[in-house]
């Protein structure tokens, strides 16, 4: 699979990254080789979760519903 990240120099140094098809997948590194591999890893970990989600969701007996927390 390929994604779009979106790489933007950080205030404090380095660069941030998002990809923004994934909602909140976000990552930095010290430059941009380190940010698109942070971000790599970040890809596979948030496609892990959904891929946990989709079991949770199979499973018979289960509901899974969403909540919206405020603070």
């Amino acid at each position: 699979m390929k994604f779009n990240v979106i790489l933007e120099p950080a205030e404090e140094g380095g660069f941030n990254a998002t990809v923004p098809a994934l909602d909140g997948c976000f990552t930095q590194g010290e430059t941009i080789e380190d940010a698109l591999e942070n971000a790599r890893d970040a890809i596979a970990c948030y496609l892990e979760g959904l891929e946990k989600l989709n079991e949770i969701k199979l499973k018979p007996g289960v509901t899974v519903k969403e909540v919206e927390v405020t603070m």
